[in-house]
Parts: structure tokens; sequence; C-alpha cells
């Protein structure tokens, strides 16, 4: 069940890519790296090397030229960077005009609050300030553990930092109720519903859409870089 709830968050991010400018799309965070299953020839990458992954990427300090890659996909990786500024514009500088950013993270609306900040072992860090910019003598091999499930939302949804993203233009905020996903009880817990009420389930989630900014428990953020030569 969390399969097939993650083949639709992937099926999402894919409608999301339509209209990208020519070039590669790397995930950055890849984990076990079924993205490709949905974005056949996705350059599948995180920050520690796995059998399953194409190569290593530290989102602070991306190996690819300026301008080259057409889209940039991070699954529950945003909330991990500390210093989400520095990473947006390294992610700026690798894409092409046009180029996308799509981000899958959690969202704080009412599913979101309640669940994950009960029931995540990840804070939610809603009152906690965010360091925009690394430190001028900040290294980026120096990462250490940093989570903070409402950086997305307090970014995007509530427009903290939003004359700091620069030419990075936000195109899209889907808000997600994503109850198949919720109840699917993640990798930790025991699935809630049994396989044959998925239907059922999937069908709470089309009812509960009219209030999806409301009951959001997922969003996805779509950035584009400003092509200025137009």
């Amino acid at each position: 069940m969390l399969r097939a709830a993650y083949a639709g968050f992937y099926r999402a991010i894919v409608a999301r890519l339509a209209g990208r400018p020519p070039g590669p799309v790397v995930e950055c965070g890849s984990g076990i790296g079924h993205l490709r299953n949905f974005v056949p020839g996705c350059l599948i990458t995180d920050l520690f090397p796995n059998p399953w992954i194409d190569q290593t990427e530290n989102v602070y300090a991306l190996s690819f030229a300026d301008g080259s890659i057409s889209a940039l996909i991070l699954i529950d990786v945003f909330h991990h960077l500390e210093f989400p500024g520095t990473a947006l514009a390294e992610m700026r500088r690798v894409l092409a005009p046009g180029g996308r950013v799509v981000l899958l993270e959690p969202a704080m609306g009412i599913l979101g609050r309640v669940i994950l900040g009960l029931f995540h072992h990840e804070q939610l860090g809603l009152g906690r300030p965010i360091t925009w910019d690394a430190p001028a003598d900040w290294e980026p091999d120096a990462i250490r553990y940093y989570a903070a499930q409402g950086n997305a939302w307090r970014i995007f949804v509530r427009g903290e930092f939003a004359d700091r993203l620069d030419d990075l233009r936000l195109r899209e905020v889907a808000f997600l109720p994503a109850v198949q996903w919720l109840l699917t009880g993640g990798f930790r817990r025991p699935q809630l519903y049994p396989d044959f009420a998925l239907g059922l389930v999937r069908g709470l989630d089309r009812l509960a859409s009219p209030f999806a900014r409301t009951l959001a428990s997922r969003i996805l953020v779509v950035l584009e870089k400003v092509d200025r030569a137009r």
C-alpha cells in the first residue's frame, strides 16, 4: 500500500515535468530509487553511495555544469536542508532557463500538523528560525542531521523568504490530503487498512480534495527558473 501511495505521488510529479526544456532530469536524495520507473532515464542520485543509484550528489555542491539540467526532483529532502537558500541557489545554477525544481514535502494542514506532529519522529519546526544562507566559512561537505517538516510550508505557502527566491518563480503549490499515504502507517508502523479497502481509501482522498489546503498532509511545490532571455 505504501508503494501504491508513492506511485500516486510519482504520477503527480511526472505531470509537472511537461513543457520543461531539453536536458537531464535528476532526482536528489533518491532513497530507494523507484522514481525511474515513472521517469525513464532519470538520473538517480543520493548523498551516500548505494548499489541502485547512478552517482552521489550533494545538493549544496552539485557536479553539473551551469544551465545543464531540465528538472531537479526532491522527495522528502527539502525539510532536511538546514540552509535552504544556499541549496536553492545551487539548484538555480545548474537549471536551464525554464527548468523546474519539483519538491514533495510534508504539509501543515490539519492532517499534517496533527498526524505528522504526533506520530512522526521529526520535528515540525514551525516556530524554529530558518537560517536561509549558510555561513561564509561553511563547507558543503560539513552536513549535519537537520529536520524541520514545516519548512516547505513556511517558505512556499506562508511566503516566508518570498523575496529571496530570486530567479526561481513559484509556479505551483498543490495541496494533497494524502489520506491513502497517511493510513499506510509509513515505513515504521503497521498498515492501517486492508489491501481490499484501497479503493475506499482513495475515495476518502477524493472526498477531501475540495478541502485540500485545509486538510493537507503533503504539498507538491514546483519552482521554475526564469528565462531572462525572453
